[in-house]
């Protein structure tokens, strides 16, 4: 069975080879081939600069809670109210209406 599995293996390895030896001798084929090389290059710099974009995200993310929070109205105190005196000999009279005689 190993012996079948080399022999198959084998003769896709040819046919592969065959088939990238006519593919190689196609018009265009340069210009295809170069761009495939191109592509590959493009890729690792575009791997390059995007590598850094999670630490970017977390440090937005960060930063957008931080201007929510700022951004939120603080909520002040109620001012307590005066305390009122309570009515006898230390407070001063009650405004309003005269009191009737009767």
């Amino acid at each position: 069975m190993a012996d079948a599995n080399k022999d198959l293996v084998a003769r896709l390895a040819d046919l592969s080879e065959g088939a990238i030896q006519r593919l190689s001798e196609a018009p265009g084929a340069d210009r295809a081939f170069q761009a495939l090389k191109g592509l590959g290059d493009r890729v690792d710099e575009l791997q390059r600069r995007t590598r850094g974009f999670e630490e970017l995200e977390k440090r937005l993310t960060t930063l957008e809670k931080r201007v929510d929070l700022l951004a939120k109205p603080k909520l002040q105190p109620k001012p307590k109210p005066a305390r009122k005196p309570t009515s006898g000999a230390g407070a001063p009279p009650k405004s309003g209406p005269p009191p009737k005689k009767p």
